[in-house]
């Protein structure tokens, strides 16, 4: 381990004490750099691919706005140090964070930081703080921000560390999803009622679907979500400034949650929102009465929507309103079917995602043959295949769902054992993808801190076996696939 470039460091240090970026414009700040530098120099040779880390590094103040506190803070704290190094060495994604709110080095200097995530009920508590400090809507909305991006941050960490497993990352991921969606969800409510009033007797819930839906969400994942509403039809808006009929009302109301969660503030992004998974999609309305829901999933849903629907959960809502809805979800689950309707519409559907999307790379693990996609599809089939006379094998989480289908006895053992080790494989590598890199992996290009995090994850000695694991996984994924459901043609 060590420099292969360095020409490259010097003439980049040198850079530094030229007061190349704002953050060493200052004298003190370049001081505290120059007591830095052995040190820093030391823990990212310590890492797999010194070079990138270097680099990472260097991008990392490039960005930042003033440099003494961060310098300080890093020669005096050794484990921290290390901590960035590593940081910089396997996840360069992660370090801009640092740049953009260095203030998130004050928690991973908290010994009790490794020790667990926080619960739903710390994040639910941080956040309300947070937002009871907000001097206005758009402060709340940038709060909001803040907090989620430096919490994405943290979890990402507690993965990089091994403080959390890969396997607890989509749980943390999607309780910080949640913990924003109703905290939000009730700021955008208050704000909505000043300018509209309210509907007597209306009733709201805000339903996951997708990876949120499933607990399985990673740094990088959006939301698919669908609002659905309780209310006289002929209703209208009442104690606002402009008065608006009931389909109105919730139809605004649900642009205003999906600007909150979605739209850019000086404060950045939080989440990407997708609503069409909604009923008859980008065609129907975004905001969907209760009634409404039920009469389509009954009468018009196709079996690809049912499927979708396998993953929905409530997220935030009166608990009554939130009891209806999950009930009624559950019994557009259970209808009975036909059989072969059924496996007919699953196997067109994988089809149609294979020449749309298709892949035969085998780190494409959502798209290839035998991936990710099969095991969703293969639980949601037995699903609603089973529903009707097994309403125990329901779940929106996929793993789940194929121990209630083996536990049944609706699925062969060996076969949901398979299943659930390729799901969990798939979905470690997955985490540490999109928490590591955006876009496409390619392994001859990927930093070394960054490959052994995969093989850590992928239990491999080197990545040519961790490869041959992934192909010999997929081929027996797609060979249970084609057992329980039927061969693609």
């Amino acid at each position: 381990m060590g420099y292969e470039d360095p020409r490259m460091v010097t003439a980049t240090i040198r850079g530094w004490h030229f007061g190349r970026y704002a953050a060493t414009r200052s004298t003190v700040a370049r001081e505290r750099l120059t007591e830095l530098t052995p040190k820093l120099l030391e823990a990212l040779a310590a890492t797999e691919n010194a070079d990138q880390a270097f680099l990472a590094f260097d991008k990392l103040i490039q960005k930042l706005p003033a440099g003494v506190q961060l310098f300080s803070l890093l020669a005096s704290q050794p484990r921290l140090l290390s901590l960035i190094a590593a940081i910089t060495g396997a996840a360069p994604k992660l370090a801009a964070t640092i740049s953009k709110r260095p203030r998130v080095l004050d928690a991973l200097m908290e010994p009790a930081f490794f020790q667990s995530a926080p619960s739903e009920a710390d994040l639910r508590e941080r956040l309300t703080t947070q937002l009871a400090e907000a001097r206005s809507y758009e402060d709340a909305l940038d709060r909001a921000r803040i907090f989620g991006q430096e919490q994405k941050f943290l979890i990402g960490v507690r993965v990089l560390t091994a403080s959390i497993s890969v396997a607890d990352a989509g749980a943390a991921y999607t309780r910080l999803a949640e913990t924003l969606i109703s905290g939000l969800f009730v700021e955008v409510c208050k704000e909505f009622e000043k300018a509209h009033g309210r509907i007597e007797g209306g009733a709201t819930a805000v339903v996951a679907m997708g990876k949120l839906g499933g607990r399985e969400m990673t740094a990088a994942s959006d939301l698919d979500l669908m609002l659905l509403y309780d209310a006289d039809p002929f209703a209208e808006s009442v104690g606002g400034e402009r008065t608006l009929s009931a389909p109105q009302y919730y139809a605004r109301l649900t642009q205003r949650l999906i600007t909150a969660l979605s739209a850019p503030t000086a404060e950045g992004t939080l989440y990407e929102t997708d609503f069409r998974l909604r009923p008859s999609g980008n065609k129907g309305p975004i905001a969907t009465s209760l009634a409404s829901f039920e009469s389509y999933q009954a009468e018009e849903a196709w079996t690809w929507e049912h499927m979708a629907l396998t993953r929905a959960r409530v997220v935030a809502g009166p608990s009554d309103f939130v009891s209806r809805v999950g009930d009624a979800i559950r019994a557009a689950l259970t209808r009975p079917r036909d059989p072969q309707k059924l496996r007919d519409d699953v196997l067109s559907m994988r089809k149609r995602i294979a020449d749309a999307k298709g892949s035969d790379n085998p780190w494409e693990v959502k798209q290839v043959p035998g991936g990710l996609i099969d095991i969703e599809f293969v639980a949601q089939y037995l699903m609603l295949l089973h529903g009707a006379a097994h309403r125990e094998i329901l779940s929106a989480t996929t793993s789940v769902a194929l121990c209630n289908a083996r536990d049944a006895h609706l699925l062969d053992a060996d076969a949901a054992e398979t299943l659930e080790a390729a799901w969990a494989l798939y979905q470690g590598l997955t985490q540490v993808l999109r928490l590591a890199i955006d876009g496409l992996f390619r392994p001859v290009d990927a930093p070394r801190g960054l490959v052994e995090l995969l093989l850590r994850v992928g239990d491999s000695p080197n990545r040519s076996h961790l490869e041959a694991l992934l192909v010999e996984t997929q081929k027996s994924v797609r060979e249970i696939f084609t057992n329980v459901i039927g061969p693609i043609y």
